[in-house]
């Protein structure tokens, strides 16, 4: 939930608990002054009739029409409010105040008025020359009294709730423009691992956020130093194993291959100059020359995986033409390897090149030794437009699980990734169904 919405509700929760206070004070108020205005009118009604008692029992047609006439009890009573009148052994008579009976309350609030029905009356004696002669009993009329609270709290409401909903609009305006900034950070944050489209934040009115800000900033200057750091790292760690690479082969083909030269002339000698009579001492010289020429072509296979071709004569292209090559020659009756080759491959910096002719090297490897495929796809695309992507991808049929393959430690997915890094490319693992896909991009200048 974001946080104008949180403190939306939290504003609302406030707003609703105003308004019940509201209501509940309003509907007291109006209980107490129904009470005062019912005591009030049990009171002038008593002083009146302890002046004239004749008026607790005098009716109209009682007095003569010319005979002048004092107000009667009924005319005391405030509006909504009802008496009963008790004088000596008169029947009592009851009397209730003029109520137009207009806006009358819902059934349903005045089922929730029910304390105002059950509250106790107001009594008053009415004393005439020091003695009792009756009482006046006085309590606001149920209709009349619902009609009254039901207005005032529907006033009182309606004003609590159109401030509540104009304050909780106006909060929310304020936070939402307040808090704007922070979805800003947000995506500065989330957008600190692309360096392509990675931008400084502005700076911003509030101090809070504009401190925020300026340490995104300083996080992301100090990133990508790390990075361009990283980077540049990397590469020299690549350049560094691929001399060491080249140094190992000619180590390993001047020393250790004229060593399998001179011992297969020895053997070929013994071979040779061995007596009739000494069978056993040529068939040993033969199986000597039977290992030499295995651990010959070992040594071979060795060099061709240490030694880079001449990229810049011959081109990435026939050197992946070659790698496929060599491999169809060691599998022979093997899975079938094809490979494609699209766009213009001209131009492409001599580190990349390498980069990519290792990795598709790495790629062949891992398919053809590690699982059982009945075909290999080797694809080379370069895009003509944009950022001239270059897009190396081997597609296999040999199964696999690929989360098992990505967290794999071994060192050859590792290297990949350190290459692919060095030049600030990505490598992608996804299923086919059938066998795994790998995809290896980078970007390329020119």
């Amino acid at each position: 939930m974001s946080l104008p919405a949180h403190l939306g509700l939290r504003l609302l929760a406030v707003a609703m608990l105003c308004l019940a206070g509201a209501v509940a004070w309003t509907a007291w108020e109006a209980h107490a002054s129904l009470r005062w205005e019912a005591a009030t009118s049990g009171d002038r009604i008593a002083a009146q009739l302890a002046r004239q008692p004749g008026l607790g029992s005098a009716g109209p047609a009682a007095m003569p029409a010319t005979a002048p006439q004092a107000a009667p009890a009924i005319l005391t009573l405030l509006p909504g409010i009802c008496a009963d009148i008790h004088l000596g052994a008169e029947l009592p008579r009851r009397f209730c105040g003029d109520w137009d009976g207009l806006d009358a309350a819902p059934a349903w609030f005045r089922r929730g008025l029910a304390w105002e029905a059950s509250a106790e009356p107001t009594l008053r004696a009415v004393v005439y020359r020091g003695r009792t002669i009756g009482s006046v009993t006085a309590w606001p009329d149920p209709l009349a009294a619902a009609a009254r609270v039901w207005r005032r709290v529907r006033l009182a409401g309606g004003l609590a709730l159109g401030l509540a909903a104009a304050t909780g609009l106006l909060t929310w305006l304020a936070v939402t423009r307040l808090v704007a900034p922070a979805g800003r950070i947000v995506q500065g944050l989330e957008n600190l691992d692309m360096a392509g489209i990675r931008s400084p934040l502005p700076r911003f009115a509030a101090a809070e956020f504009d401190r925020i800000a300026l340490a995104c900033n300083a996080l992301a200057d100090r990133l990508a130093r790390t990075e361009a750091e990283r980077a540049d790292l990397m590469q020299r760690l690549v350049t560094v194993q691929e001399e060491e690479r080249q140094a190992l082969a000619r180590d390993l083909h001047d020393a250790f291959g004229q060593c399998l030269a001179a011992a297969g002339a020895r053997a070929a000698a013994i071979d040779l100059a061995a007596p009739p009579e000494r069978e056993d001492l040529r068939e040993d010289a033969r199986g000597i020359e039977t290992i030499i020429a295995t651990m010959r072509e070992s040594l071979r296979g060795a060099l061709a995986r240490l030694e880079l071709p001449d990229l810049a004569e011959a081109g990435l292209e026939a050197a992946l033409r070659g790698l496929v090559a060599d491999w169809r020659g060691q599998l022979r009756s093997g899975p079938v390897l094809h490979l494609d080759v699209e766009g213009d491959l001209t131009g492409i910096p001599a580190n990349v090149s390498a980069s990519l002719y290792r990795i598709a090297q790495e790629l062949l490897t891992n398919a053809l030794r590690h699982g059982r495929p009945s075909r290999v796809f080797l694809r080379l695309d370069r895009t003509a437009t944009g950022a001239r992507t270059v897009t190396l991808m081997l597609d296999d049929d040999g199964g696999g699980d690929v989360p098992r393959t990505a967290s794999h430690a071994g060192r050859g997915l590792v290297g990949i990734r350190a290459r692919l890094a060095a030049l600030g490319g990505s490598l992608s693992l996804t299923g086919t169904g059938s066998g795994i896909r790998a995809c290896a991009s980078v970007p390329t200048i020119g």
